[in-house]
């Protein structure tokens, strides 16, 4: 048992990896998941967040008392206002009205200040496209030039990579006991993918690596994009973060919104484990995987989040 913490921050990182039963009985292959909603923030993005503001913090580019700006969806919001509430700094998250209600309110509860952004035109709630980015991106600039605050930059830090090569990956090695074949992650920032199949990679350059993109937006890929509306939150906004490393890359699988959706509602009704969008996504393209592995291969995947975060969605009807 783990002694006491100095404060919430120690409680990041170090999720559970879980055999997903059903699911491996189903594809013919040992499906294990990293349920990363054991974070505080119920999300993978606390481990990334908590690294951003440290290294800011030696690097001298956060002043005691400062204010910290983010675009987010939610998620690497949600981890930036635990670590600010904890520090003391003051923390800004500019996002998409087309995120879920859910987000917005947790970090408001966190002692964030939420600027939300409308969607561009023909914008629907829940379908969060490249477009709406774009808007906040714009906004984000504006408010980082006139505040003249301190931006971790998820999309373009090297960092973000890096948090998840020292945790992540290193987790899933020693949790596995190195008993992996194939690594599969859906890409929004690139992070996860990039730093959790370095680490693996380090350890065994045989571990093959899946980047997990929706079906109507296969960029990474390099096929058609249909549209970048789609109902898998986080991700698939055809964007290579300039941390991207192609030589990571072993495949690539596509979902549908119908194929992650009824994943998630899967994973909840079969495995008991409440995940979001994305989690669906892993796990639906992690049985896909079986087309291009052995019989019986190890397989990890990622869940990002929890779906508690999704409630206010058709998700969970």
């Amino acid at each position: 048992m783990e002694k006491a913490f100095n404060s919430i921050l120690g409680a990041v990182g170090n999720t559970p990896l879980v055999k997903l039963s059903s699911v491996s009985k189903e594809s013919g292959l040992n499906i294990y998941a990293k349920i990363e909603y054991f974070n505080p923030g119920l999300s993978i993005k606390d481990r990334v967040a908590i690294r951003f503001i440290e290294q800011a913090e030696k690097l001298g580019k956060i002043k005691p008392g400062g204010t910290v700006i983010e675009r987010t969806s939610g998620n690497m919001g949600t981890g930036l206002a635990i670590v600010c509430a904890v520090k003391g700094y003051k923390f800004i998250a500019v996002m998409s009205e087309g995120n879920s209600t859910e987000r917005r309110r947790m970090l408001t509860a966190l002692g964030a200040e939420v600027v939300l952004v409308p969607q561009a035109p023909g914008g629907k709630p829940g379908l969060v496209s490249g477009e709406d980015l774009e808007l906040v991106e714009v906004k984000t600039k504006e408010l980082i030039k006139k505040l003249k605050a301190y931006r971790p930059d998820q999309f373009h830090n090297p960092d973000c990579a890096k948090a998840h090569e020292e945790t992540t990956g290193q987790e899933i090695w020693f949790q596995s006991e190195g008993n992996v074949d194939a690594f599969v992650s859906y890409v929004g920032s690139g992070g996860t993918f990039v730093g959790t199949s370095r680490a693996l990679k380090l350890h065994n350059l045989k571990v093959k690596c899946f980047v997990v993109e929706p079906e109507t937006a296969p960029y990474l890929a390099g096929k058609e994009i249909v549209s970048t509306r789609h109902r898998i939150q986080g991700g698939g906004y055809a964007f290579k973060p300039p941390f991207w490393e192609e030589s990571l890359v072993d495949g690539y699988l596509t979902v549908s919104d119908k194929d992650a959706m009824e994943a998630a509602r899967n994973l909840a009704g079969k495995e008991g484990i409440f995940a979001g969008f994305s989690s669906g996504a892993n796990v639906a393209a992690s049985i896909k995987a079986a087309e291009f592995l052995e019989k019986g291969s190890y397989v990890v995947t990622i869940l990002p989040d929890s779906g508690l975060k999704y409630l206010s969605t058709d998700l969970f009807p």
